[in-house]
C-alpha cells in the first residue's frame, strides 16, 4: 500500500544514494559551524564514529572527539577507540570520569533517573573539555529511533530516555548541538559508513547503549555489580562471535537482574545472582525478535558464566519479541 502511494501516486523515485548524504551533511555541518571550533561525543559505536568522520572532514582540525570513560563500558573499549581512530586520523581526546558518573548514581534504582543523570553528566564533562579547548559547538551521533523512542515528536509517545536526546539539560554551554544522522534509521548509517570506508570492526559493530553498562544492571550500580555484568557480557560476546549464528544478530549481550537465587557450589549452599542473556535479531531496532539460538552455544555460555563468575548462580535466556519489550531491560 506504502509503495502504491509513493511511487505509483505521488511519482516520487528511489534514487537515494549514500554519496548524496555525504555531500549535503558535510556542507550542513560547515554552514552551521563555520570555522569555529567543535567536539564530538564519541563512544566507540558506527553511529557516533561516522558523525566523527562527516565532522571531520567538514572542518578538519577544528574537531576534537572527545571519548568519555564513564566506567560502564565494554571490556577493552578505551583501548579498541584509541587503535581505530588512530588509524583514522582524527584529534581525540579521553577522559576518566569513572568515579564521578558512578558518585552519581549511588542510590539510584529507577533506569528513567540513571539515564537521565548519566545524559546530564556527559553534557558536563563535554562543556569542561570545550572550555579548555574553545569550542562551541557538540556534534553528536544520535539516529532517528533514538528520537522516537525519546518521544521527540508530537505523536510519539516516550519510551525511554536516550541520554542524547531527552536526557540532555535544558541549559547547556554550548552554542549549537549538530545531529547529522538524526533522521537516519542504523542500517542507513551503516551503508554511509561503508561507503566512506570506515573499518568493518566499526560498521557492523553491535549497538551498546550510551548508558552503557549501568542500564544492564536493573537495581541501584556499584563497582562490583557492573564488573560482573562485564565478565558476563565478556563471555556472552566470546562464545556468539565464534558461531555461525553472529552475523544473524543485532545485539547480543548479559543483563544482571535484581534477583537471587540458591546454587549449590561444592556440597555446599550458595545464594548468587542472576543473569540474563538477550539475543535479538532486528534490521532498524524499532522491532525485533529473540534470536534462537542453540542450546549447545547457550550451555557453554551459561556453563562459563557459572564456572567463572562465582557470584552467579543462575543463568536464563530472554524470550521476549520487541514489542512488548524492548531490547535493552532499562
Amino acid at each position: 500500500m506504502l509503495k502504491n502511494y509513493i511511487f505509483d501516486i505521488c511519482k516520487c523515485h528511489a534514487n537515494w544514494k549514500p554519496e548524496d548524504f555525504i555531500e549535503k551533511t558535510i556542507q550542513e555541518i560547515k554552514d552551521k559551524i563555520g570555522n569555529k571550533k567543535a567536539i564530538s561525543a564519541l563512544s566507540g559505536g558506527v553511529d557516533s564514529s561516522l558523525a566523527t568522520i562527516l565532522a571531520s572532514k567538514a572542518i578538519g582540525k577544528n574537531v576534537n572527539a572527545v571519548f568519555v570513560d564513564h566506567g560502564f563500558m565494554r571490556e577493552g573499549e578505551v583501548d579498541f577507540v584509541k587503535e581505530v581512530f588512530k588509524e583514522l586520523d582524527v584529534k581525540l581526546t579521553l577522559v576518566n570520569a569513572k568515579k564521578r558518573f558512578l558518585k552519581k548514581l549511588r542510590g539510584i534504582r529507577d533506569p528513567e533517573k540513571k539515564r537521565t543523570i548519566i545524559g546530564s553528566e556527559f553534557i558536563a564533562v563535554f562543556e569542561e573539555v570545550a572550555r579548555n579547548i574553545g569550542a562551541e559547538y557538540l556534534i553528536q551521533g544520535t539516529i532517528y529511533s533514538d528520537r522516537i523512542e525519546s518521544g521527540i515528536r508530537n505523536y510519539s509517545k516516550k519510551i525511554k530516555t536516550h541520554h542524547n536526546v531527552a536526557g540532555i539539560p535544558s541549559k547547556i554551554e554550548f552554542k549549537g548541538i549538530v545531529e547529522p544522522l538524526k533522521d537516519l534509521y542504523k542500517d542507513e548509517v551503516r551503508k554511509i559508513a561503508e561507503t566512506l570506508e570506515l573499518p568493518q570492526k566499526i560498521v557492523w559493530r553491535q549497538p551498546f547503549p550510551g548508558p552503557g553498562l549501568a542500564v544492564r544492571v536493573t537495581c541501584e550500580v556499584t563497582e562490583e555489580k557492573v564488573n560482573l555484568v562485564r565478565r558476563a557480557d565478556r563471555i556472552v560476546e566470546e562464545e556468539i562471535d565464534k558461531s555461525r549464528v553472529k552475523r544473524s544478530l543485532w545485539q547480543y549481550f548479559a543483563v544482571l537482574i535484581d534477583t537471587k537465587s540458591t546454587g549449590v557450589r561444592g556440597d555446599s549452599r550458595a545464594y548468587g545472582y542472576t543473569v540474563v542473556i538477550r539475543a535479538v535479531e532486528s534490521k532498524e531496532a524499532m522491532t525485533a525478535s529473540f534470536a534462537k539460538i542453540p542450546y549447545d552455544i547457550l550451555e557453554k555460555i551459561s556453563t562459563r558464566i557459572t564456572n567463572e563468575l562465582s557470584s552467579v548462580t543462575r543463568v536464563v535466556f530472554d524470550i521476549t519479541h520487541k514489542p512488548p519489550a524492548t531490547i535493552e531491560w532499562e
